[in-house]
């Protein structure tokens, strides 16, 4: 059977996986009574809450006896390590562009690294049925963006469709015809991708993508560039420098059929596979026939720019709430997490109590962390901070910049413009992008975005929209101001109560609900000063045996405010930590017992003098 590999390229929320749904069923590959979940291809629950897809994964389907192998790729560049190998495995790309939005910056990413291998891409203007639609000029800015990234005359020269993934139609012009379904898609992937290409020689296969599976152990994905695998050959793994990683037998091999994966008796080159059987073979290493010597090169990754400090959860509540608590625990779950990703870099700290997780982003460190607290762990983590590096010519320290692109009503623009002036963003364009909204682009540094995404949202009243991709390392842009609020320290371990709350309502808003359960150095609300508080949130009301004619036995609170885990991650300082349990987040002082505290505040004072 002849085969294409292809892969779908998007901005996040442009309708990749609503449009592979309808590639799916309108190709046979579901029974006709078979109930099908929405956006069948987010399979984890984090993937189903948000709405976006993290991780990539794989279908087939079946057209005019052409087996079109599909990837699903995620749109975040915080989840932008596993874009980069999975393109290696194709042969073409789909760009999809929303008709209202055009390209924005994370299709840019997933583009400029598609050309960059030499896909030949066909672009889909999506959601064409949309009241702002403005085809032509997305159109326009599609052929611009494809310029600026140095594409060939030949993947210039790509072919367009239209249409509406959700209502499952596209076509060669705006207007339609509809009722063709997605018949022409199709059509033109088996015209315009070309067969998959084939070496001669024997079996080898670069792992991109790494799963556990509780049956059958480790699952390796990739394309098979030559030769043939059958299960129990034995095969051996190289790394990437040639070495030799390890020797085993294939247990299993899985292919994608539909969107299930079902054994199969040989894989055979062109084909994407998974692999069971082998227990250290990793992502880019090369899994290969034992006559091989020479691995397949695979795609350097771009490097973390965030880290955060993983520690054990050490607070007077630990262990009341989930069951993995011990740094063992964490240890084997961050090397698991380590070796399915590959942009994850975990180092141990010397008292091996905490460890340091560096990634692309504070979106993918949070998706790790809720996962983990899901998963029954209990731990504590600080706050986000940027990797800084020094030049090696110069020795000046450097630190990660991103470019920034923030879609924005216009009377919004100018408390935009101003606070990221703040955060040291410079801006690089200005631009109108229809209906009465502007386009800014900055380059920022990632030290100043850390908590930015729901300042603006509140600045803008939740119309902004932010998208921002790594850009490169420079020059350190100098001090930044930080929080200007202090915090409200609870004194004493106990339950709050709500007439304490109420007390101490003009020092600030709490953060923490009536009844809640609270211990020494907790922060349990927001100082309307810049200095720190210590206050006692157990203190009832002293009760008498007059009888009141009941004027205040009501109290009534101000509703506390909700801090979600990544508000928290951005919200906290250097010497501040949230407290992740399975049922709680709890924010807290690293250090507790506050004699403690003001100890290490004069040391720290006495160094910096």
């Amino acid at each position: 059977m002849q085969l294409r590999n292809i892969a779908i390229i998007a901005h996040v929320d442009h309708g990749k996986t609503t449009l592979v749904d309808k590639l799916l069923s309108q190709s046979g590959a579901f029974r006709e009574n078979q109930r099908v979940a929405e956006r069948v291809m987010d399979s984890n629950d984090l993937e189903k809450e948000r709405g976006i897809t993290i991780l990539a994964k794989a279908t087939s389907v079946v057209w005019k006896d052409v087996r079109i192998n599909i990837v699903d790729t995620p749109g975040h560049a915080d989840f932008g390590g596993e874009v980069e190998r999975i393109l290696s495995m194709v042969d073409g790309a789909i760009v999809l562009v929303d008709a209202a939005e055009g390209p924005m910056p994370q299709t840019k990413f997933v583009v400029s690294k598609a050309l960059k291998i030499g896909l030949k891409p066909i672009v889909a203007i999506n959601k064409i049925d949309r009241p702002d639609a403005r085809h032509q000029e997305v159109i326009n800015e599609v052929f611009d963006l494809f310029a600026a990234l140095d594409a060939t005359d030949e993947q210039l020269d790509f072919p367009i469709l239209y249409g509406s993934g959700r209502d499952g139609w596209m076509a060669a012009a705006p207007e339609g015809p509809k009722d063709q379904g997605l018949a022409p898609l199709f059509d033109l992937v088996l015209d315009h991708v070309p067969p998959a290409e084939v070496d001669t020689g024997p079996f080898r296969m670069l792992g991109t993508l790494l799963e556990a599976n509780p049956f059958l152990g480790r699952i390796v994905t990739g394309r098979i560039a030559s030769g043939v695998v059958k299960p129990n050959q034995t095969i051996k793994v190289l790394d990437r420098k040639g070495n030799l990683v390890e020797q085993g037998r294939v247990s299993k091999i899985l292919a994608f059929r539909g969107i299930e994966r079902q054994p199969i008796d040989q894989g055979e080159a062109g084909d994407i596979v998974s692999i069971a059987g082998l227990s250290k073979g990793s992502v880019a290493d090369t899994f290969c026939d034992l006559s091989v010597e020479e691995p397949i090169q695979a795609q350097p990754i771009d490097p973390p720019t965030v880290t955060m400090s993983f520690i054990v959860n050490d607070s007077p509540l630990a262990g009341t709430e989930g069951d993995k608590v011990t740094s063992r625990m964490i240890r084997d779950r961050l090397m698991k997490e380590a070796e399915g990703n590959v942009t994850l870099k975990i180092e141990e700290s010397a008292d091996k109590d905490s460890f340091f997780v560096s990634g692309r982003g504070e979106l993918q460190l949070a998706i790790l962390i809720e996962t983990m607290r899901r998963e029954g762990f209990e731990l504590a983590v600080s706050r986000p901070r940027v990797v800084f590096k020094k030049d090696e010519e110069t020795g000046e320290t450097m630190e990660p910049v991103e470019e920034v692109v923030i879609d924005v009503d216009e009377e919004h623009s100018g408390i935009v413009v101003q606070k990221m002036s703040e955060r040291k963003g410079d801006m690089v364009e200005m631009r109108p992008s229809g209906g009465g909204r502007l386009r800014l682009v900055f380059h920022a540094p990632t030290r100043g975005l850390i908590g930015y995404q729901s300042e603006l949202l509140t600045d803008t009243r939740g119309t902004a929209i932010m998208n921002r991709l790594f850009k490169a390392y420079e020059p350190y842009k100098g001090e930044m101001a930080g929080r200007v609020n202090g915090v409200l320290i609870s004194n004493e371990m106990g339950e709050a109560v709500a007439y304490a709350m109420w007390n101490l309502e003009d020092r600030g808003p709490m953060v923490i609900d009536p009844g809640a359960k609270v211990y020494q150095g907790m922060i349990i609300g927001i100082h309307t000063r810049d200095n720190d508080l210590e206050v006692n949130v157990l203190k009832g009301k002293k009760l008498s045996n007059v009888r009141s004619t009941g004027k205040d036995e009501a109290v009534r609170l101000t509703p506390p405010i909700r801090m979600t885990l990544e508000r928290s991650l951005a919200w906290i300082q250097d010497d501040e930590l949230v407290e992740v349990t399975p049922k709680s987040i709890r924010l807290r002082k690293a250090i507790l017992d506050p004699n403690d505290r003001k100890r290490a505040e004069k040391q720290k004072e006495a160094l910096a003098g």
